[in-house]
């Protein structure tokens, strides 16, 4: 089972590595760690699991989080109205995005960042994004909302990025198109 522990924070040299392809088709080892990662997710999002074992909660992690530079993220969102947005993806690519940008009000935050960092994160609201999924089948997704800014986020880790390089020095609280309210 995956830890805070086991959560490579702000600094570690690996988070600014950009993280390798998986080998198709994936390894039994990659397929127990994308596991993992999303197994981790759900552990966070579970008040009292969370709590016994000391977890963030989270929505999102990406491979390089937990030490591995290989193309590899987990999503997991349950929104209000009960629908729940669950991906582990192998190789994430963004195939195309809207014209239009987006931003999660009240900023972003991660799991390898351990302080409030404020400022409005430009995001694409809309991507279409392909990747191969736990059970080795190539799989596209039309995403908005939330889910669009999540798995953005979690690309990013992989292309060695952290939300806060996409924050605006001069103007950290400039909005961009309508804000996604979580």
């Amino acid at each position: 089972m995956l830890t805070m522990k086991n959560i490579l924070m702000d600094g570690h040299p690996v988070l600014r590595k950009k993280a390798e392809p998986v080998q198709m088709p994936p390894t039994e080892k990659d397929i127990a760690t994308l596991q993992k990662m999303i197994d981790f997710l759900e552990n966070s999002q579970n008040p009292e699991v969370a709590e016994k074992y000391n977890l963030r909660p989270g929505i999102g992690l990406a491979a390089p989080q937990i030490g591995i530079t290989k193309r590899m993220i987990a999503v997991l969102i349950k929104e209000a109205n009960g629908e729940e947005h669950r991906y582990t993806l192998f190789n994430p690519k963004i195939l195309s995005h809207s014209v239009e940008q987006t931003y999660l009000e009240g900023g972003e935050g991660c799991l390898s960042i351990d302080k409030d960092i404020p400022g409005n994160v430009p995001r694409y609201a809309r991507i279409q994004v392909k990747g191969t999924d736990l059970t080795g089948k190539e799989v596209k997704l039309r995403l908005k909302g939330l889910p669009a800014i999540c798995i953005q986020h979690e690309i990013d880790h992989l292309d060695g990025v952290l939300f806060y390089d996409r924050i605006d020095e001069q103007t950290p609280f400039q909005t961009y198109g309508k804000p996604i309210v979580r």
